[in-house]
C-alpha cells in the first residue's frame, strides 16, 4: 500500500499528467478567427476604413486581446469589417470564430462563449446640442424617436423592452439623424457615442438619460472547445492583476 504522502505526490503527477493532455488535445493547426469592427476606442482601423487586418487594427480592447492571445499561446487570424449583424451571425454560425467588443448581457449569455470582461462602458440616451428634452426613465423614451445601432446590444435591449428604435447600419449614421432631426434621441454605448460625433464634426450632445453599465468582453462560438476560454481567461485576469490593462486603457482615453 502506498503512503499518504505517495499517493499525493503520484495524484499531483497523474493530474499534471491529465492536463497537459488536455491542454494537448488541439490541433497544432488550431486557428481562433477574430472579428470585430469599429468602435472606438476600443477596436478600430487605423485608416478609419471599415476594413482592416491584424497591425491595421488598434483599440483599448485590440490590444489587450492580442497580449490575451500570445500569453496563452493560442493562435488567431484578426479582421476588422462590417456590418456589426453580419460579423455577429458569423460567429453564431461557425465554430472557432470570436467577436470583441460584444457587450455581455442576459440575452446573449447562452449564445456563446465568454473571455473577459476586457472593458466596461455606460448605456446613454444622447440629444443633440442644445435640446433640454426631460426623460426621467426608458420607459418615457418610448415616446420619442430613438435612433441605435442594429444589432447593438442596446438596440436589443430597447427592443426587449417592447421599444421600436430606428436602427442604422452605421452608428454614425444616427449622428447627423440627431442634429438634423430626424431622430429625437440616440441610443449608445458612453464614450463611444462622443467619440463618434467628435468624428464627425458634432460636439456639446447631452446625455439625457444613462440607462445601464454594461461590460464588454470576447464571444466566442459555443462550439470553442473549452480548453481555449480556460486558457484565454486565465491570461487575461493574469495581465490585469499586473496593471496591463489599466496601463492600455491609460494610453487611450
Amino acid at each position: 500500500m502506498l503512503k499518504p504522502f505517495k499517493r499525493t505526490l503520484l495524484l499531483g503527477l497523474i493530474l499534471a499528467a491529465a492536463a497537459a493532455t488536455a491542454r494537448a488535445e488541439l490541433p497544432a493547426d488550431y486557428k481562433v478567427v477574430l472579428l470585430t469592427e469599429n468602435f472606438p476606442p476600443f477596436n478600430m482601423a487605423v485608416d478609419d476604413k471599415n476594413f482592416a487586418r491584424d497591425d491595421g487594427i488598434d483599440g483599448i480592447s485590440a490590444d489587450i486581446v492580442r497580449e490575451m492571445f500570445k500569453r496563452a499561446g493560442i493562435d488567431y487570424t484578426l479582421s476588422l469589417r462590417f456590418p456589426w449583424d453580419r460579423l455577429y451571425r458569423l460567429t453564431l454560425d461557425k465554430p472557432n470564430y470570436g467577436l470583441f467588443s460584444t457587450t455581455y448581457t442576459a440575452e446573449r449569455k447562452p449564445l456563446f462563449k465568454w473571455v473577459g470582461p476586457l472593458a466596461k462602458t455606460g448605456w446613454v440616451l444622447l440629444a443633440a446640442p442644445g435640446n433640454t428634452l426631460k426623460v426621467p426613465s426608458l420607459k418615457e423614451a418610448g415616446q420619442y424617436t430613438i435612433g441605435a445601432y442594429k444589432n447593438d446590444a442596446v438596440s436589443q435591449h430597447l427592443e426587449s423592452q417592447g421599444m421600436k428604435p430606428v436602427n442604422a447600419l452605421r452608428d454614425q449614421e444616427n449622428v447627423k439623424k440627431l442634429t438634423s432631426g430626424k431622430i429625437d434621441l440616440w441610443a449608445t454605448t458612453d464614450p463611444v457615442g462622443r467619440y463618434l460625433a467628435k468624428q464627425e464634426g458634432v460636439s456639446g450632445l447631452t446625455t439625457v438619460l444613462r440607462f445601464n453599465d454594461a461590460e464588454l468582453y470576447l464571444a466566442l462560438n459555443k462550439d470553442t472547445p473549452d480548453e481555449v476560454v480556460q486558457r484565454l481567461q486565465k491570461a487575461l485576469d493574469e495581465l490585469r492583476a499586473e496593471g496591463f490593462i489599466e496601463d492600455i486603457t491609460g494610453n487611450y482615453l
